[in-house]
């Protein structure tokens, strides 16, 4: 999965995470990020991407994959429920 700017800043939205805050709680440096999310990086690093998605994961989220109305971001369902 390729984690975009759309979805790092939807990521941050739910969690109500600055920019600062996930920078951070993942250990990718303040300037990649804001470099990321205003388009002058296209995109992270495979491990900055992977630090970021196991950041967001790790604060109960979880990413969906494109299926034809594209890929998304939310709260993972607590254990013991099906996913809708």
């Amino acid at each position: 999965m390729e984690l975009t700017k759309g979805l790092n800043k939807a990521a941050r939205g739910l969690l109500e995470w600055s920019i600062k805050a996930q920078a951070e709680a993942s250990e990718i440096s303040l300037d990649t990020l804001r470099s990321f999310e205003s388009g002058r990086t296209k995109r992270l690093s495979r491990e900055n991407e992977a630090a970021a998605i196991q950041c967001f994961e790790g604060n109960g989220l979880v990413f969906l994959p494109e299926n034809g109305g594209g890929a998304g971001v939310r709260y993972a369902s607590p254990k013991g429920e099906a996913n809708d």
